[in-house]
């Protein structure tokens, strides 16, 4: 496994592009010097609630060891490079209103509602027990979802994320989230996104960016999480998760990101452990808060190691 990133100079026009979501592997490999095969990668629909569906990529052709939720306004291929450093059998699950699973009737921050939609894709995509890797909302879900039904899962990794999240610690990524619902062209899409990702390649950015975008026919662009409106229904009030946390009986591991954008603070790290005295807290030093793109390499050694 090699631990740094190359430098490789992709080109491509991205507003003529046809997308097809299986055609960057090969950049994702190049980018990280990661020399091996692009493994078998589909995408699966699971029914949830009547008609809607949970989608999710189903890496490798063996029952899948571990489970990948992504964070709010992300989706499944933010762990591609991760999934390639890895090269096992796994699942990474779009959140409902996020990536290609439908929209939810609770919009895209709903914690209950999207945990139970989780239990079932992940009943359906793989045998438990399995690790599951949950990152920022995503990880928030997982506790809420593994309280429910800790038999899903024989560890959790939570990934720059506590229930000591508040707006505050988080204001820097709710500045991007809750930006502008649409953009004129490409270049806009990709100028902000630039903006609040210091420190990315652009060839990820770019890549990034047309698996959690959609190009409308007059030019302009729409994350895919915001493509659905305003939800219909009032989610269910969420309980106290740092309780959850603590009842957990599975190991619980906490990477944090040591970056200035990381929205874990001291105080959470002591809870954790007051919480969880038993678990380990692992730190990379310099990630941002989503380290499945600044750290793949890095964080994909954390989860090998301890599976």
């Amino acid at each position: 496994m090699v631990q740094g990133a190359t430098t490789v100079d992709f080109s491509y026009d991205a507003e003529m592009i046809d997308y097809d979501e299986f055609a960057y592997f090969g950049e994702n490999l190049a980018e990280w010097g990661l020399e091996r095969p692009t493994p078998h990668v589909r995408r699966a629909f699971v029914a949830v609630e009547g008609l809607r569906q949970v989608s999710a990529l189903v890496w490798g052709d063996g029952p899948p060891e571990m489970a990948f939720i992504h964070g709010s306004a992300q989706n499944a291929h933010t762990f591609d490079t991760v999934a390639l450093a890895l090269d096992r059998p796994l699942v990474a699950l779009d959140l409902p209103h996020h990536g290609h699973s439908d929209a939810s009737f609770y919009g895209p921050r709903a914690l209950s509602e999207h945990a139970r939609d989780l239990d079932v894709a992940i009943r359906e995509l793989s045998n438990p027990p399995l690790a599951i890797v949950a990152m920022s909302y995503g990880g928030l879900v997982s506790v809420a979802l593994l309280h429910e039904h800790p038999e899903l899962a024989s560890q959790l990794f939570l990934i720059d994320i506590t229930p000591g999240i508040s707006t505050y610690s988080a204001r820097h990524i709710l500045d991007f989230i809750e930006g502008p619902e649409s953009f004129t062209s490409f270049d806009k899409i990709f100028e902000r996104t630039k903006e609040f990702n210091a420190g990315r390649s652009e060839i990820s950015l770019r890549r990034g960016i047309m698996h959690n975008a959609l190009e409308r026919p007059d030019g302009s662009w729409v994350w895919r999480h915001q493509r659905h409106g305003a939800p219909t229904r009032t989610p269910e009030p969420v309980a106290d998760l740092w309780q959850y946390l603590e009842e957990l009986a599975m190991p619980v591991s906490l990477v944090r990101a040591m970056g200035p954008s990381s929205v874990v603070t001291e105080e959470d790290v002591e809870e954790f452990r007051h919480r969880r005295p038993h678990d380990e807290i692992i730190e990379i030093s310099g990630a941002s808060h989503s380290v499945q793109g600044s750290h793949p390499l890095e964080l994909a050694a954390i989860i090998a190691a301890r599976l």
